[in-house]
């Protein structure tokens, strides 16, 4: 799982290794990182750290060649990573603050997605969860209902708008992996700076589902906690 040193991947990493699953917990910062897993460790929980920054390469290169040595396949890849962008007005909003959010929550998922996809394929049943947020969704974005409550920018918006397209089309080209978006809802975490309704758990829930999905499972879809949800 990608960005998973805090917030939504360290809880899904801690749920998912009390369903016995041996996971990866992938984070850019190798002393958060370590120190997610050694506090895992503490409360009795195992989950290997793997060195990821998204935006990179050589980076994704060596995670996939560190996972292929360790396990030799990879049953479900969690596109996490995430950043916010400036909070700059539309209006003023530069093409590199665009591309700054891009190559972490759009180019760094399909970086990571491309490396890991052999390991993917030697699983019996892959899933690729790809965490997106309700903010890329078109339909929430121009409901009335929400006009006063999402803050009006393009970056963090439209990155993850362009996260349900990869997801969408990533699952009408690869038949034999499931491929879901999760909306984990507003929650209270750093990128929200702990606003959210929502508490870690309840944002989890979708991201643990759709992890879990069996082999004749959804595929191609858009997800929150309740269940599927308009693009």
């Amino acid at each position: 799982m990608t960005g998973a040193n805090k917030g939504l991947g360290r809880e899904t990493v801690r749920r998912l290794t009390d369903l016995g699953w041996q996971v990866f917990l992938a984070a850019r910062d190798t002393a958060r990182g370590t120190d997610a897993v050694a506090e895992l460790a503490a409360e009795g929980r195992q989950a290997w750290f793997v060195p990821l920054d998204v935006t990179s390469d050589k980076s994704v290169t060596a995670a996939a060649d560190l996972v292929r040595a360790r396990a030799g396949r990879l049953d479900v890849l969690i596109n996490n990573a995430g950043i916010a962008d400036q909070g700059t007005h539309p209006a003023e909003t530069s093409p590199d603050e665009l591309r700054d959010v891009f190559d972490t929550n759009v180019f760094g998922a399909a970086r990571v997605t491309r490396a890991f996809l052999p390991l993917l394929r030697a699983a019996e049943h892959p899933r690729i969860v790809m965490v997106s947020s309700g903010m890329g969704s078109v339909a929430t974005l121009t409901d009335p209902r929400w006009k006063d409550l999402v803050p009006p920018t393009l970056g963090y918006p439209a990155s993850k708008a362009a996260l349900n397209m990869l997801t969408a089309v990533y699952a009408s080209s690869l038949p034999d992996i499931r491929v879901n978006a999760v909306d984990p809802g507003y929650t209270a975490t750093d990128l929200t700076s702990h606003t959210g309704f929502q508490n870690i758990a309840e944002g989890t829930d979708a991201i643990v589902q759709l992890a879990s999905t069996v082999a004749d499972g959804p595929t191609g879809g858009f997800f929150d906690r309740k269940g599927r949800i308009p693009w």
